[in-house]
């Protein structure tokens, strides 16, 4: 025969399962969260966007052609065509500490919303006891020789609690650790990205060092040159003592500039060394130079409508502000009555071999409701502070977007004058290649003064290093277009391996 009890324990447990279940399509209190509308613009400079930059016949100095709508590939760096960067890249990606917080970030986002759904159903405890005693006879008047047998009494039930969800607090609370969720994925992407796009950066700035170098030892060998000349016309008699202090000075000068260029190369590859992992006395790879990075010439140019979904600082802001709406559903769902029932089922016995014996069975089902009557305002003022942190969130996703076109617009303005920039600065080194080339000729035959050659020179030193100025800001704008138009995170496909924690508990959610 079935034990009564059993069918207490299902009968019990089915109504408390069908209330629950009816109870949870109930209402949800407070705002449904709508996205905000995309910016009121489709263009993001004044003048309408040439179809392609100017060029020049130099490294870095091809023309860039601005494609709209564009699509930008997940990994956005190889269109640099440096095997080099794509190994350091890779390297960071393995080893950059910040990244490993970002993942940890997420999937502890990721386990608070799991706990969270949780509290979508019952919470069952159990719990025994078991006691021994002997009773004095004297306690209940009876003589004191009289004695007693030892009692004992074992305990066993199983308790059941749930919060009805009536007015939706509980889903509107979960909705907010989603949307954290969401706000920790959307940083993780912030964090790849800044990563690869300092990565570029600094890889771009010690190949310009490099190349500046390069530039001011090819004009220390040639006013070296200069002051051999000028030694042996002063030993024959045909130059004077204070020309030949003038360039023993100049050149003097120009390896003062050596050091500090020097340092700043040192400190660019420290620079890589930290963003890959590591420390400065590490292995810091291959040298780059900027012969062997090539310009990407198709550039993407995303409509600001369709920057919002792709920039992942906005998005970011964007899941802020929901986490500020949900939150605004919960205070108002605290001001509400919450409703509560309660259950047990379990054994009584005197003894544990009588255990789930007929007779043996206690259970207890009830419901209970509170509502604050009075509680100082705490409530009010709470859902009061919720609706301004809304508006603070709004305002602030506001100026996440504006700042997000402002950088677009400086990317695009900034690789327009980076083009005319390497063509001028081109033209300049060829420029003073000649007329250098020219008065060191001149100067040795005695056609002109000392002060032309060294006025040659100077100009000669300067426009080298200008320009490879120039190229160098010329790579470094087009990551940095890359990193502004959201760098292609929607591609990637190596991400969520590296955030996912261990297989949550499989319980059927239920649907909002």
């Amino acid at each position: 025969m079935r034990n009564p009890l059993a069918r207490v324990a299902s009968g019990s447990l089915l109504a408390l399962a069908s209330a629950a279940a009816a109870l949870l399509a109930g209402c949800t209190v407070g705002p449904d969260f709508l996205r905000p509308a995309a910016p009121p613009v489709d263009g993001y400079t004044e003048e309408a966007l040439p179809a392609e930059t100017n060029s020049a016949k130099v490294p870095g100095g091809e023309a860039q052609h601005f494609v709209r709508d564009l699509d930008i590939p997940g990994q956005w760096w190889t269109l640099f065509h440096s095997a080099e960067l794509d190994q350091l890249i890779e390297r960071a990606f393995a080893a950059n500490p910040n990244l490993g917080a970002a993942q940890a970030a997420l999937r502890q986002a990721r386990e608070n919303v799991y706990a969270g759904e949780g509290a979508y159903f019952p919470t069952v405890t159990a719990n025994g006891s078991a006691t021994r005693e002997k009773i004095s006879g004297a306690a209940f008047g009876l003589p004191a020789s009289s004695s007693s047998s030892p009692l004992g009494v074992t305990t066993a039930a199983l308790n059941v609690s749930y919060n009805l969800d009536v007015f939706g607090g509980t889903r509107r609370q979960v909705e907010s650790l989603q949307a954290q969720e969401d706000y920790q994925r959307y940083q993780l992407e912030a964090t790849y990205l800044s990563l690869t796009s300092n990565l570029v950066v600094a890889a771009v700035n010690e190949a310009s060092l490099r190349a500046q170098i390069a530039a001011t030892e090819d004009v220390v060998a040639l006013e070296s040159d200069s002051l051999r000349v000028l030694q042996n016309q002063f030993e024959l008699g045909g130059a004077s003592k204070v020309a030949v202090l003038a360039q023993a000075a100049t050149l003097a000068q120009t390896r003062a500039t050596l050091p500090p260029l020097q340092k700043q190369l040192a400190q660019q590859r420290n620079q890589l060394a930290a963003l890959t992992g590591g420390f400065p006395s590490q292995d810091h790879g291959q040298p780059f130079n900027l012969a062997d990075l090539k310009l990407p010439q198709d550039l993407p140019v995303s409509l600001p409508s369709k920057l919002i979904e792709q920039r992942p600082d906005v998005r970011s802001a964007e899941a802020q502000l929901h986490v500020a709406s949900a939150n605004i559903g919960v205070a108002i769902a605290n001001e509400l009555p919450s409703f509560d029932i309660t259950g047990s089922i379990g054994s009584t016995a005197l003894g544990f071999g009588k255990m789930f014996s007929p007779g043996t069975g206690v259970w207890s089902l009830g419901g209970s409701v509170a509502q604050t009557l009075f509680d100082g305002g705490t409530l009010l003022h709470r859902k009061r502070a919720a609706d301004a942190a809304f508006d603070q969130s709004s305002e602030q996703y506001r100026a996440t977007v504006i700042s997000a076109v402002q950088d677009v617009a400086n990317a695009l303005r900034a690789l327009q004058a980076d083009a005319d920039a390497v063509n001028a600065q081109a033209t300049a080194v060829q420029t003073a290649s000649d007329s250098l080339a020219i008065s060191r000729q001149q100067f040795q035959t005695g056609a002109i003064t000392y002060l032309s050659l060294l006025t040659a020179q100077q100009t000669y030193q300067q426009a080298r290093i200008n320009l490879a100025v120039a190229q160098g800001n010329r790579y470094a704008d087009t990551a940095a277009l890359f990193q502004a138009l959201g760098g292609g995170w929607w591609h990637r496909t190596d991400v969520a391996a590296k955030v996912d924690g261990p297989d949550r508990i499989a319980l059927p959610i239920p649907t909002r």
